[in-house]
């Protein structure tokens, strides 16, 4: 028998038809998640990739489907007669429907061109380091919990939470992911969780580039409950040993090799900058303006997406505002019409595989990288005209496998380590579970202290060739 409404199912290019009970349905339909269909998931990409137009909109729906699919597997998932019944109001329905909403909600907060414009938000914090402000970083997931716990009117998300009785401060903390369920906590933030499940293969779909991919169904197959101390834990069996370390793999590549390669980083470090400095103008909404329109006017924080953005840069450059500020001017120019910077190549900049335990090696690699840009300072300040500039691209995150075991004894919330959220669990056909780090015929084993380090300089053609005959460029 059927039990949700022809009229409640969106086509997803990935997974096919997906049912949406009443509540999603109703929120999908506000401003605050209307607006992510304006919003791209991989902010600048589309400029190499031009496929990668795809936005926080679907991929939201596809992290939503996958928290409901691993739920069903490890016998967490309510029937379906029950899922789409709205006088159904068992515990169980409420932890499958809240798991499945925070999914849904979990980028709600997301800024212009997804994480490309958050980090000049993060480090302007206008909310952060105010007097009255409460110190947490002005990030898409704070705001994201803003809009979930402030929006008690009509349309808003906190009422329609409360209409269907659902907490929104619960929703709040699964998003956040510091829920008292161990298990909810893995399904929606851990190595394979079903975010990362989802933008794999998404973003491999539209970019073209197959980095991304892995066997998502025979994952799938092999996830499994298992009680640890009490609390259910999310582990996957043995056999999909190799699945799992492909998963991770692939993110590796793709972080690697798109995301964070000269080619894949740069335009999105030019939009940072180039916020940034709106920022500091005051030619662009302030996090505690976000704050106001989320509280009061909906409609208008719609409007904070991608186009307000690339219209906000477009109209001071066409206007002269950024006249006095060469940088700024050629830096505007090269994001409207996707004109690249050169990289600066020498080995101080060079990618880089190190350990995760060597904080003085790391330590004293990044210092030899700051040295190089300070050289190439005053060079550009003793030889440089106005049109010499160079952008910095040091990486605030480094890039992964897994979390090594040193790093998660230092950083452990729990006296177990199995039921750390984070670290991907395997279970042995004994019924034994280990961190996958630990697993000895595991790659990952031997690959879990490794990072990637993909510093990036960029610079415009003039300080290219100065440069270049200075004997800084070396490549």
């Amino acid at each position: 028998m059927e039990v949700y409404s022809k009229n409640k199912i969106i086509y997803d290019p990935l997974y096919g038809f997906v049912n949406l009970t009443n509540l999603e349905w109703e929120i999908i339909h506000t401003p605050f998640y209307q607006r992510l269909r304006w919003i791209k998931q991989l902010g600048f990409t589309c400029y190499t990739f031009p496929g990668a137009e795809h936005s926080r909109f679907g991929h939201s729906i596809g992290v939503m489907f996958n928290a409901h699919k691993i739920l069903q597997r490890l016998g967490k998932a309510v029937p379906e007669a029950d899922l789409f019944d709205d006088k159904v109001q068992t515990p169980e329905k409420i932890y499958h429907q809240s798991l499945r909403l925070a999914a849904l909600l979990h980028d709600l907060g997301t800024f212009m061109f997804s994480h490309t414009t958050e980090m000049a938000y993060i480090r302007y914090g206008d909310t952060t380091n105010d007097k009255n402000g409460k110190g947490i970083p002005d990030d898409h997931e704070h705001l994201g919990s803003y809009i979930i716990k402030n929006t008690d009117y009509e349309g808003g998300i906190t009422f329609i939470l409360k209409q269907y009785r659902l907490d929104p401060q619960k929703i709040s903390n699964l998003v956040k992911g510091v829920d008292p369920s161990v298990l909810a906590n893995q399904v929606l933030h851990s190595e394979i969780d079903c975010d990362r499940m989802d933008y794999l293969l998404r973003d491999a779909h539209y970019s073209g580039i197959r980095y991304g991919t892995y066997d998502r169904d025979y994952l799938l197959h092999h996830f499994r409950c298992v009680n640890i101390s009490g609390h259910d834990v999310v582990a996957i069996h043995h056999n999909a040993l190799h699945a799992v370390e492909d998963f991770l793999m692939a993110r590796f590549a793709w972080y690697s090799q798109v995301v964070r390669s000269a080619r894949g980083a740069r335009f999105d470090a030019i939009a940072e900058e180039i916020c940034f400095y709106l920022l500091e103008k005051g030619k662009i909404y302030t996090y505690s303006q976000l704050m106001e329109m989320i509280s009061n006017d909906p409609t208008k924080f719609y409007g904070f997406n991608d186009l307000y953005f690339m219209n906000q840069v477009h109209t001071y450059y066409m206007n002269g505002d950024f006249d006095k500020n060469p940088r700024i001017k050629d830096l505007a120019y090269r994001l409207l019409f996707a004109i690249p910077p050169r990289s600066v190549k020498c080995d101080e900049f060079k990618q880089r595989m190190l350990n995760q335990d060597e904080d003085q090696v790391y330590d004293k690699i990044v210092k030899k990288a700051q040295d190089k840009v300070k050289e190439i300072q005053d060079i550009l300040k003793k030889k440089g005209t106005e049109k010499d500039w160079i952008l910095v691209d040091i990486p605030k995150k480094n890039i992964i496998f897994v979390k090594s075991r040193k790093k998660l004894v230092k950083t452990k919330t729990q006296d177990n380590l199995l039921l750390e959220r984070d670290p991907a669990k395997i279970l042995m056909d004994n019924g034994d579970v280990y961190l996958l780090g630990d697993v000895e015929n595991s790659l990952i084993a031997d690959l879990q202290n490794k990072f990637n380090f993909v510093p990036n300089v960029y610079c415009s053609d003039s300080t290219y060739e100065l440069l270049k005959a200075e004997g800084i460029i070396t490549h």
